[in-house]
């Protein structure tokens, strides 16, 4: 029970950062990079009073207690850097993408470490590996199909939409030659232009 409310409160808080992630990049224009600068310490501090505290609960082992060689100091220095690094290619795919997308890339890269656990480590399959990759295939299918068509919507209605854009763009000289157009001053203030006399119809008459 307390595993599944964990799981719930886990795929609960991840799908929020995820899609205030993509809002903030959208919202303020700005980079991952600056939004990994920018977040980065308050998310050390969260983990740094939390981390110890839901160890001790999880495990009822004391964090500060053990012993820290110089062998531990290292790997945790690395972990550290990898998931900085994890953490950029985060906010850069969803700030480029979005995070369906991301979550889509998160189960290919799922599917590809049982892959090579399979083919290097020799680690054995069960029906629940085979399953969930099948699944995570017919999603990651899926999802391509749809966003294919949805590619092809708009490419087809950007197409359309051009030469309607050109249209408008010459109809108002020809309605200011026929002395039917419509004038802006520089103040933003619409001003219907005068008919514009035609020497050609003089003559012609």
């Amino acid at each position: 029970m307390l595993g599944s409310v964990l799981s719930l409160l886990a795929v609960i808080t991840t799908c929020v950062a995820q899609i205030m992630t993509n809002t903030i990049q959208k919202k303020f224009k700005v980079s991952s990079t600056q939004l990994l600068y920018q977040s980065c310490p308050y998310q050390a501090i969260t983990l740094f009073v939390t981390g110890p505290f839901l160890d001790g609960l999880l495990t009822n082992q004391n964090v500060f207690a053990f012993k820290y060689t110089s062998q531990v100091v290292f790997f945790i220095v690395l972990s550290c850097l990898i998931s900085v690094s994890v953490n950029f290619s985060t906010f850069l795919v969803i700030g480029k993408t979005s995070p369906v997308t991301y979550q889509v890339l998160g189960h290919l890269k799922t599917c590809l470490v049982l892959a090579f656990g399979y083919v290097l480590l020799k680690d054995p399959f069960n029906w629940r590996n085979i399953l969930g990759i099948m699944v995570a295939v017919i999603g990651m299918v899926v999802y391509s199909y749809f966003c294919s068509i949805e590619t092809q919507q708009k490419a087809s209605e950007t197409s359309t939409q051009l030469p309607q854009m050109k249209e408008s763009e010459k109809d108002p000289l020809i309605a200011v030659e026929n002395g039917s157009g419509v004038l802006s001053d520089g103040g933003g203030v619409q001003k219907t232009a005068a008919p514009v006399w035609n020497s050609n119809k003089d003559f012609q008459a």
